[in-house]
């Protein structure tokens, strides 16, 4: 075995074969007279120029000629193989990017990876150093558009691998490299010289130039390797790979050649390791090209099935291929398997997984294909292989990832002219072919009717252009209504091989997408079932991408929570959340994250979720002013959470006024706010109109009984077929608990002062005595049944004399309603001495079509005399429960319960998005 063979990377019967380059057909023959004599500064031919001596004349390296052609002039049939090529499970191929090796510290850390791999023999593929790529192509760009700064560019170059050389090796290897750097660098320097002059640059010196990359990063790593003491080789893989051409931008390896080629160089230099430059080539005519952008991977790919690897490992800066962008949604996991279709599909929807074509070559010998972090090397990685064994055999298997593309347009070609006509389609792409538009997806209605598909929005013009050319006179006779053109398409593709053993997939996406208000405009399936491709509205794409892999890859609910009033009930819901936020995550999958919480005067936003643990010194510390347009904005802008919910814990009516736009901006509202339900009528109905024809849910369980199933049970009863006849109730915790406690032994003065101590009452008890609050209960029960009714139309018995309704403070009325005490005492004694209790109560009565709120007797056997506390309760009569009314009794009044109540419907709202129940 031979030991590492870089200081001159060709034999010299290759370095001998170096002088075909490939040109443009109509100077080919001149400029390959190029390679063999030196020209005059004025010999100028098929756009290119040499340089004379005064620039420095372009003599012939042994290591590295102008174009350096590989070294095809040898033939492979010539001599005996002398050495056979082994092949089988005792190569493993690794490819390394250019992240990878972005530094000599990196450089050496692949070197120690290499020489790690326990296989017989390894072959390593590598790009050219992080950003090289780029700057080749740069320099190519400055020459030919005649900017003189591409010397300095190509002297950054140079200077970067001089220094990662100095940095990485020394002695007579550093030597050789810095002298095979310095040959390079000046006939690239006369080369872009030529492009300069010329002004234009062909496909074969542009992949010349840019080629570099690999070919200097590639022997920096075989020093290194050489360096830690085994021998191994170098390849130009320009003497080994063949390839042609095969569309725009596009080649197929010739495989048969590249393995005769391959066992030739084999024969020359024989290793256990063997360094090979990824990304560049040559063609059936030895011109050097590439296997263009991000090709390094086709390169360890193609080598891989020539070796008949056991394994080909794609090194990279990430623990493995995500199940969806982790830039675009934060709970993207790491997928251990992937079978080939699936990465294809994903490679081909815009997935960063690996080149598109990769999967092909070692596809026929089931090769498997690991992509591994380097920077993580506990990390398992994702392996590519044939179809992969059943994980779990349930959704979450069958689709494994869902990628997106953006900055595309929807072209739809419609009419009834179309319907039954044989050839339509084949017209319609036959114009889209000729303008070379690339069509991503088709769909298309019965009969032609309708055919739709999407291209590249800088497409879409010359699309558009040419089908009206194509279809005029069909447009002129109205066989064809219109090509109508939609722009600002994103497609978003769910990929799994299982999907299409897997019943109620489709349904299962499409409901996703329905809950987190996302309108599809196309959608494509294929038979094989690999993908379900939709199409969108780009504007929408990361949410629906959210919401789709929450609901299929994770199982998980994840709402964005916006928090409006954190005083007393809404500070207690915070404190609720924060205790109960990580039980619902581990064992209901509910993820809840409070993004916004705002007062009168502040708000604190946060992105990811606000910490809970520490609400209220944040809002102090680091909270802004407060604006309701800029923290639902803050809500409703958020791309990280698909679904979101605002909670109003106020009793503003002004906040409730923006229910509405809430809704139709697709964010879910909770709230325990009665003035949205209960004001004018023609609102309300515009609001649960809105809301029974949308995906936008509005919970308000709490508005009437706080944590009491008030409406939930009110709305069962309406949807199986039952028919209300009255709801009859004690609907205030606070006029509950003031009569539940008088009892004769206190004045009446006294038990509502303790009861405003204790906190049941508003700061000013007329508030709860005048009947109001009860009032707006009764108008939304009542519009719950069906009843049209606005609140005036309701007859409330107030419980405030008259002569104290116009006092100017809560503490006046206090003073001053003793003097009320005789009265209360005579009404609880006639009640009392009738056997009966006084009891403040409101009734809706859907036979009549009214309501009323007022004080009423009830004997002491009733239901609504045996209350406690702030008790409620609701007697709801109906034609099943007519002999014997439904009854509904609980606490009615306080912070806890309410909270729990709107804690409920956030609940309520996690499952039908989607929760597991």
């Amino acid at each position: 075995m031979q030991g590492l063979a870089v200081a001159s990377p060709l034999p010299p019967a290759a370095a001998a074969a170096r002088r075909r380059p490939r040109a443009s057909s109509s100077t080919r023959e001149a400029v390959s007279q190029c390679w063999k004599y030196e020209l005059s500064r004025d010999q100028y031919l098929g756009g290119f120029l040499r340089i004379s001596q005064s620039q420095g004349s372009l003599h012939r390296h042994r290591s590295t000629n102008l174009l350096r052609p590989a070294a095809a002039a040898i033939s492979v049939e010539q001599d005996e193989l002398n050495t056979y090529l082994p092949k089988g499970d005792m190569w493993s191929v690794h490819k390394f990017g250019g992240t990878c090796m972005g530094t000599p510290q990196r450089i050496q850390s692949v070197a120690d990876i290499v020489l790690g791999d326990s296989s017989e023999r390894k072959l390593i593929i590598v790009s050219a150093m992080s950003k090289v790529t780029d700057m080749m192509y740069n320099l190519v760009q400055k020459a030919q558009s005649r900017d003189d700064s591409y010397t300095i560019a190509l002297e950054e170059v140079f200077e970067k691998h001089m220094a990662a050389a100095k940095d990485l090796l020394d002695g007579e290897d550093l030597a050789s490299f810095l002298s095979q750097l310095h040959s390079d660098v000046s006939n690239l320097r006369a080369m872009l010289r030529a492009i300069y002059i010329a002004g234009h640059a062909t496909e074969s010196f542009s992949d010349f130039v840019v080629g570099h990359g690999e070919l200097w990063s590639s022997q920096m790593l075989s020093y290194a390797i050489k360096k830690s003491g085994a021998p191994c080789s170098w390849m130009d893989t320009r003497e080994v790979l063949v390839v042609k051409p095969s569309g725009s931008n596009q080649v197929d390896p010739d495989c048969l050649e590249s393995e005769k080629r391959l066992q030739k160089w084999f024969s020359r230099q024989p290793a256990d390791i063997i360094v090979a430059t990824g990304f560049i080539a040559s063609t059936a005519e030895n011109i050097p090209t590439t296997l263009k952008r991000d090709g390094s991977d086709f390169s360890a790919a193609i080598i891989g099935s020539l070796v008949r690897a056991r394994q080909v490992t794609i090194w990279t800066d990430v623990d493995g291929v995500f199940s969806a962008d982790p830039r675009k949604v934060s709970e993207a996991v790491i997928l251990r398997t992937l079978s080939y279709q699936e990465a294809w599909e994903m490679s081909y929807f815009g997935a960063n997984v690996l080149h598109p074509r990769t999967i092909i070559p070692v596809m026929k010998d089931n090769i498997p294909i690991v992509i591994k972090n380097m920077f993580n090397l506990c990390a398992p990685g994702t392996m590519i292989c044939k179809q992969p064994a059943n994980e779990n055999g349930d959704l979450d298997a069958c689709v494994k990832s869902f990628a997106t593309i953006d900055n595309l347009a929807l072209v739809n070609v419609e009419g009834t002219g179309m319907a039954g006509v044989p050839g339509t389609a084949s017209a319609i792409f036959s114009a889209v072919k000729d303008v070379g538009a690339n069509v991503i997806m088709i769909s298309q209605a019965s009969s032609e009717h309708s055919v739709c598909f999407a291209v590249p929005e800088k497409e879409v013009a010359a699309v558009s252009a040419a089908l009206h050319v194509r279809f005029r006179e069909a447009l002129a006779a109205g066989r064809l209504s219109k090509v109508e053109v939609i722009k600002g398409c994103s497609i978003l593709a769910a990929v799994g091989l299982r999907m299409a053993s897997t019943p109620g997939v489709s349904a299962i996406l499409f409901d996703a997408l329905a809950k987190a208000n996302i309108n599809v405009r196309a959608i494509a399936q294929g038979c094989s079932e690999y993908n379900i491709t939709v199409v969108l509205k780009q504007e929408d794409c990361v949410r629906a991408l959210r919401a789709a892999h929450s609901r299929f890859f994770l199982s998980k609910t994840t709402l964005a929570v916006g928090i409006i009033g954190p005083g007393l009930i809404g500070g207690t819901l915070l404190n609720q959340l924060k205790d109960q936020a990580a039980v619902l995550k581990e064992n209901m999958n509910i993820d809840l994250r409070v993004i916004g919480i705002t007062g009168s005067s502040t708000m604190l936003l946060s992105d990811t979720g606000i910490d809970l643990t520490q609400w209220k010194q944040l809002l102090q510390k680091e909270a802004e002013p407060a604006n309701i347009d800029s923290f639902v904005h803050h809500l409703s802008d958020n791309h990280i959470f698909p679904n979101k919910v605002l909670v109003d814990c106020t009793a503003d009516t002004s906040v409730a006024s923006h229910y509405y736009d809430w809704l139709k901006k697709g964010i879910h509202v909770i709230t325990p706010n009665k003035k949205a339900n209960s004001g004018p009528l023609d609102r309300y109905l515009k609001l649960r109109t809105l809301q029974r024809a949308s995906y936008t849910h509005y919970f308000y369980e709490a508005t009437v009984g706080a944590g009491l199933p008030i409406i939930s049970t009110l709305r069962g009863l309406l949807e199986t077929g039952d028919k209300i006849l009255r709801i009859e109730g004690i609907f205030s915790g606070t006029l509950s608990y003031i009569f539940n406690n008088f009892e004769g032994t206190r004045p009446f003065s006294d038990v509502v002062a303790e009861a405003k101590e204790a906190g049941y009452t508003e700061p000013d008890p007329r508030d709860d005595l005048s009947g109001t609050d009860v009032a707006r209960k009764v108008i939304i029960l009542a519009r719950e049944s069906g009843l049209r009714l606005e609140l005036p139309d309701i007859p409330v018995k107030s419980l405030v004399p008259e002569t104290l309704a116009s006092c100017s403070s809560a503490d006046e009325f206090m003073q001053k309603l003793p003097t009320f005490d005789e009265d209360w005492a005579r009404q609880r004694s006639d009640a009392e001495a009738a056997d009966e209790v006084l009891r403040y109560v409101g009734v809706v009565d859907t036979v009549n079509k009214k309501g009323q709120v007022e004080l009423r007797r009830y004997k002491r056997d009733h239901p609504f005399a045996q209350l406690s506390g702030s008790d409620n309760i609701i007697a709801f009569t109906t034609s099943r429960y007519k002999e014997q009314p439904l009854i509904v009794r609980g606490p009615g009044a306080g912070a806890e319960v309410t909270a729990g109540g709107v804690f409920c419907d956030l609940l309520r709202l996690a499952s039908y998005l989607g929760a597991p129940s």
